[in-house]
């Protein structure tokens, strides 16, 4: 057994070994409290002090609770705790199912959104389309979801509308040419849900991808929050419209913002169709992209 003036000499030393260790080690500086915005990426090899605000590597915000050298948030829990963001900040980094947005970021999105158009419907339909908002940098994922959101957006009056307000359009979105015709009738396959999903080859077509007979049961887009959802990122994901892409290829690959609104829309709105339309879309991707704390990137007009 070492006798206690032993001891002592050799916590001494180890304390004066640690602090010259400490000295060497880049420091940060001290985070107020709901800084999220600004909070750095947690480093390994920095040495942080109580109440440090970091970004770990899984999205989420952690708080220093003493000081340490680096040490991993996610392992060493007497160090950090986990932090919750305020105040307007975007809170603990993406929401369920590693969604780029979360849930604080959604409703500033939409301070006036139907009630049926939930979050939760949201992030419930992610598992359909695995690569949305999940390919490339964590910038162009967040541009992905803005982007997506902002055409979102322009369709639904700000995910006000649930179905098509121009009711004497109803009727016209039933071609007969289609050997399956119109089961739940003529009127039947107007604009629904955030993408207003039309038509009833589209109804076929999304239903078939989804594992879902939207065909003979259109009214599922308007009263399942994950359906009408699923039908959106399905559009987004799979459907280059009157365009040469899918939105989801035109943000992964770089060909930008305005290339979604071609393929959405075409020549309705591009070339000078509707200029007014084009800006609504940009002004709403440029707005969600900040929020989101990413660039627009170039080519936002079609």
């Amino acid at each position: 057994m070492l006798s206690k003036r032993l001891t002592s000499t050799l916590t001494g030393l180890l304390a004066a070994v640690g602090l010259a260790v400490a000295s060497l080690i880049p420091t940060a500086s001290p985070a107020a409290a709901d800084e999220c915005t600004t909070a750095p990426s947690w480093r390994q090899g920095t040495n942080y002090v109580p109440g440090n605000i970091v970004r770990y590597t899984d999205g989420n915000y952690y708080i220093a609770e003493h000081a340490n050298p680096g040490y991993d948030p996610v392992v060493s829990h007497w160090y950090w705790n986990p932090h919750t963001c305020s105040g307007g900040n975007p809170g603990p980094g993406p929401g369920p199912s590693g969604f780029v947005v979360n849930e604080t970021q959604f409703n500033q999105m939409f301070p006036s959104r139907n009630g049926f158009y939930t979050y939760r419907g949201l992030t419930d339909a992610l598992s359909a389309f695995p690569a949305f908002a999940k390919t490339g940098s964590d910038t162009v994922r967040k541009q992905e979801a803005a982007a997506f959101l902002a055409n979102v957006s322009h369709e639904t009056g700000g995910l006000v509308h649930i179905v098509e307000q121009n009711q004497a359009n109803y009727p016209h979105y039933c071609d007969r040419t289609q050997p399956y015709g119109c089961p739940a009738g003529q009127a039947a396959y107007y604009g629904r849900g955030p993408i207003q999903l039309s038509w009833n080859f589209n109804y076929k077509a999304a239903g078939d991808h989804l594992g879902i007979d939207l065909l003979n049961n259109p009214s599922r887009v308007q009263t399942d929050p994950a359906v009408a959802w699923k039908t959106g990122l399905w559009y987004w994901n799979t459907q280059t419209g009157p365009g040469t892409m899918t939105g989801h290829a035109a943000m992964v690959n770089g060909s930008g913002f305005g290339q979604t609104i071609r393929s959405i829309n075409g020549s309705l709105e591009c070339n000078g169709g509707n200029p007014a339309q084009v800006q609504s879309r940009v002004n709403n991707y440029t707005r969600f992209a900040q929020i989101l704390g990413v660039p627009t990137g170039a080519n936002l007009y079609c």
